[in-house]
C-alpha cells in the first residue's frame, strides 16, 4: 500500500541555510554562563492534550526546578505528520532558547518515510537525551468473536476482509499494523485517522475491526473490558494483565516497535548547555514523583545520555528503513 499526501505548506529552505542566515541577521548562540536569561520553549510538534503534551509539560516543569531561570515553556507546533513543529525545532537558531520533545516518528521514521523531508532528523539536531518509552499494543472491540492474535489473522486470510484503524497515514500504528497485514497475508482495509482518540472511539465502538495503539491510550479501556488486547510489546506479559501475551508469545515478535521519546536541540548548539541539559535529565526522570507519573501515563523511564541517544537514534533510522521497505508506506514532503 502506498500511501501519499501533502505534507506541508511552508517553505522547504534546508535547515542549515535557513539557520545561516538566521544567524546572519544577528542570532549568535548565547553565552553558556549566562544560560538561561529568559524562557526556554520546548517545540512539540503535536496538539495540546496528548500522552505526549504530559510528558512535555512535566519534563518542562522539573527542568526548570532543576536547571533554574525563568523557566520552560511548552509550545505546540501540530501539522503535518509532525514535520511542521520539528522542522520550526531545525532551523530555531541553537542558542540553548529552543529544544525539541520528539520521538520515533520525528527523529527516525519521518527520515525514512518521508519523501523531500524539510529537515535532517540526524545531522540538523543535537541530541541531549531519550526520555521514556511506550509499548504498542494491538486492541480489538470486545464484540468482537476475535480473542488471539492467530485468530485475527486466520479471519484475514480466510473470512474476508478487515478494517484496521490508526491514527494517521505513516504514523507507527499506521506502520506497524501494515507491517502485520503484510507479513500475514491479510485481506485488510486501512482506516486513517487523524489522531488516536477516535480511532480508540471507532474501534471501541466495532466500526474498524483492530487497532494498533500506543499502551497509555487504551490501558485503561482493556481494563475496563472496553476493548480486547491480543499482544503487546512488552517484553514479558505485565503483572497488571497476565492475560495479555507479548508480541513474540503472539507469535508476532516483528510487532514489539515501541515508541520512544527524547529530548533534542538544534545542531551546534554550545556544547556546555547540551552537557547541562544531558546531566540533568537522568535526575528528573529517577525522582520518585517523575516515576509516578510517567507510570500513570503509562510510559516507562528509559534515560540515555547524548552521546548514546545518538547511536541508538542512528540505528531507529536504519530500523524504520526496513519498516518502510516492508509496508511500502511513503509520504511526500
Amino acid at each position: 500500500m502506498i500511501a501519499r499526501r501533502r505534507l506541508l505548506a511552508v517553505s522547504l529552505i534546508p535547515a542549515g541555510l535557513a539557520r545561516a542566515q538566521g544567524q546572519g541577521q544577528g542570532q549568535t548562540p548565547a553565552a553558556p554562563d549566562s544560560w538561561p536569561n529568559r524562557p526556554v520553549r520546548i517545540l512539540l510538534a503535536y496538539p495540546p492534550g496528548g500522552s505526549t503534551d504530559v510528558l512535555a509539560r512535566t519534563l518542562a516543569e522539573r527542568l526548570a526546578a532543576t536547571i533554574g531561570g525563568p523557566g520552560f515553556v511548552v509550545e505546540n507546533r501540530p501539522g503535518g505528520a509532525a514535520v511542521v513543529g520539528t522542522q520550526a525545532a531545525a532551523v530555531a537558531a541553537p542558542d540553548g532558547y529552543t529544544l525539541s520533545l520528539g520521538n520515533n516518528q520525528t527523529h527516525a521514521a519521518n527520515a525514512a518515510m518521508v519523501q523531500g523531508l524539510p529537515y535532517r532528523p540526524v545531522e540538523d539536531f543535537a541530541p541531549i537525551g531519550r526520555l521514556a518509552e511506550v509499548h504498542h499494543a494491538l486492541v480489538v472491540p470486545a464484540s468482537s468473536p476475535v480473542r488471539s492474535l492467530a485468530a485475527l489473522a486466520a479471519r484475514g486470510r480466510e473470512g474476508g476482509r478487515l478494517t484496521y484503524a490508526s491514527s494517521g497515514v505513516g504514523s507507527a500504528s499506521h506502520v506497524i499494523a501494515e507491517s502485520f497485514v503484510r507479513r500475514e497475508g491479510l485481506q485488510a482495509t486501512h482506516v486513517p485517522y487523524r489522531g488516536g482518540a477516535q480511532a480508540v472511539t471507532d474501534t471501541v465502538a466495532g466500526t474498524v475491526d483492530f487497532f494498533v495503539s500506543t499502551w497509555p491510550q487504551v490501558v485503561t479501556l482493556v481494563k475496563d473490558g472496553r476493548l480486547r488486547c491480543l499482544g503487546l510489546g512488552a517484553p514479558q506479559r505485565l503483572a497488571e494483565l497476565p492475560e495479555v501475551p507479548s508480541f513474540a508469545e503472539a507469535g508476532a515478535p516483528y510487532m514489539a516497535v515501541d515508541a520512544w521519546f527524547g529530548l533534542w536541540a538544534p545542531a551546534q548548539t554550545p556544547q556546555p548547555i547540551i552537557d547541562r541539559l544531558s546531566e540533568a535529565l537522568p535526575r528528573i526522570l529517577a525522582e520518585p514523583e517523575m516515576t509516578a507519573r510517567l507510570a500513570n501515563l503509562g510510559f516507562l523511564p528509559a534515560p540515555l545520555p547524548a552521546a548514546a541517544f545518538a547511536a541508538f537514534q542512528r540505528a531507529e533510522v536504519e530500523r524504520w528503513r526496513g519498516l518502510v521497505e516492508l509496508t511500502g508506506i511513503r509520504l511526500e514532503g
